[in-house]
């Protein structure tokens, strides 16, 4: 069950801490978040689908996929913030610095997803029917399910901001079995960041992000 959780996570891209964002010329925004949603994971999902031979033959094509279809639909920055959180003081680090940050935790997530998709075989992600948004309203919560024949739906929740001076909507979290994705990661990261400082993890992220795709381990007891 965890397994499946994982894996619509990545529709978040941990998702979190990426550079890229939806409001690019190449790259179509939404007004409507349930329907941003909604093609989102259409797209993913069967882009995943019609790409098997190459990913079987090559499961770097994954990462292409994941860069390509969810990294612009994520609060980069806001995300990667979040993770940091008062491990340091934000408006005491330099741009640079931050953005370093920002850049590797997008490549270690990336990755990190990527290994994910190599265990998707077709489950269906149902999304809630849409409904209007208060013009007023800046977060909503949108709820999903995954439908696999023979297990328990898994209920999932992302969560989405709308961007300054602007109705584009991007994700900036996830919640699956009850566990925020980006709470996780502050709490994996948080302390790293207070000992080595935060291009000590920036770099620490970016050698993890080289290592080659591959389907996450399973745990003993799962």
């Amino acid at each position: 069950m965890k397994l499946f959780a994982t894996l619509v996570s990545a529709l978040l891209l941990a998702t979190a801490g990426f550079s890229t964002q939806a409001n690019t010329a190449a790259v179509p925004t939404y007004d409507d978040p349930y329907k941003m949603m909604e093609v989102l994971a259409d797209k993913t999902f069967q882009r995943i689908a019609a790409d098997q031979p190459k990913i079987k033959q090559n499961a770097e094509v994954l990462r292409t996929i994941v860069s390509e279809e969810l990294v612009p639909y994520i609060d980069s920055r806001y995300a990667a913030g979040y993770v940091i959180g008062q491990s340091v003081k934000l408006n005491t680090v330099p741009k640079e610095d931050f953005n370093t940050f920002v850049t590797a935790f997008q490549n270690y997530m990336v990755g990190t997803y990527a290994g994910v998709f190599t265990q998707y075989t077709n489950q269906k992600v149902i999304i809630e029917p849409g409904q209007p948004v208060d013009k007023q309203r800046k977060i909503i919560t949108i709820k999903t399910r995954v439908i696999d024949p023979g297990k328990p739906d898994i209920k999932i929740e992302f969560k989405l901001r709308r961007m300054k001076d602007t109705n584009t909507w991007l994700v900036y979290d996830m919640v699956a079995e009850g566990i925020s994705l980006l709470d996780s990661k502050r709490s994996e990261l948080g302390s790293l960041i207070r000992q080595q400082g935060l291009l000590s993890v920036a770099a620490l992220l970016e050698e993890k992000a080289k290592a080659p795709i591959k389907a996450p381990e399973k745990k003993k007891d799962a």
